[in-house]
């Protein structure tokens, strides 16, 4: 029975440790953790950026996970308990605002789109299921950070991106407006990603009342906002999906 390729264990190992911290990692690091030479945890890395399945940050030379890696990991998405457990009420919750609808859950401090309902109409559209979107500039992030506010504090000393100039970038007032955001259920962004656009979501908790994923609707400004404020019954009908989506995902009625 033929044994083990030594190389594929590596670069798996190098993937996994990759795949668990949230902060990108430089060879030295990864080569002190996995007890191998420099030299060839670089020839590895090289060969893995080659195909795609890492990325080498331009600023600081070190190495974090690849899109390649996310886009195959659409297949596994099919069979996601969040992703089964949420289709039904997200095809209903676009019915219903008449808005494009997404699924998300952390990945890396960022947010992974896990399902994309497009908005009930004959607009041209893309499909966005395997693409991450930032958490500090999305209702999406907003909604899960919330429920996750050692993220905010383990990054608290890198600057936040800035996308437009309504970007929250700030860590200490972001995690004032978390705070805001626990208490009241829901999340809002409004042109903080994209001009024009804005977006409402709510959390989705798993039978252990951890906050696995979110669920929002995002259109324009003029659609879901009055006076730039996200619309009442929009934020009701947004929290009712996610209530319903996790209690199917075992979460106690609340």
């Amino acid at each position: 029975m033929p044994g083990q390729i030594q190389s594929i264990q590596r670069a798996a190992a190098i993937l996994r440790l990759l795949s668990g911290r949230t902060r990108r990692l430089g060879v030295v690091e990864l080569a002190g953790e996995l007890g191998l030479p420099k030299g060839t945890v670089h020839g590895i890395l090289r060969t893995l950026r080659a195909v795609g399945f890492v990325e080498q940050d331009r600023d600081s030379g070190k190495y974090q996970l690849g899109a390649a890696l996310l886009h195959m990991g659409s297949s596994y998405l099919d069979g996601n308990e969040l992703r089964a457990r949420a289709l039904n009420w997200s095809d209903a919750l676009a019915t219903r605002t008449g808005e494009s609808v997404r699924i998300g859950m952390l990945h890396d401090n960022q947010v992974l789109i896990v399902h994309h309902v497009f908005r009930p109409d004959d607009s041209r559209q893309a499909l966005e299921v395997g693409s991450v979107v930032p958490a500090h500039a999305t209702a999406l992030g907003k909604a899960l950070l919330a429920h996750h506010l050692y993220l905010i504090s383990d990054g608290a000393g890198e600057a936040l991106a800035q996308y437009t100039p309504a970007t929250l970038n700030d860590a200490h007032k972001l995690t004032q407006e978390l705070d805001q955001i626990h208490a009241r259920g829901w999340a809002s962004e409004v042109e903080e990603l994209i001009l024009g656009v804005a977006s409402i979501a709510a959390p989705i908790e798993d039978r252990r009342g951890v906050t696995v994923g979110a669920i929002a609707i995002t259109g324009t400004i003029g659609r879901l906002c009055d006076n730039r404020s996200p619309r009442a019954d929009l934020c009701g009908f947004v929290m009712d999906s996610a209530r319903a989506v996790s209690r199917d995902l075992g979460s106690i009625p609340w």
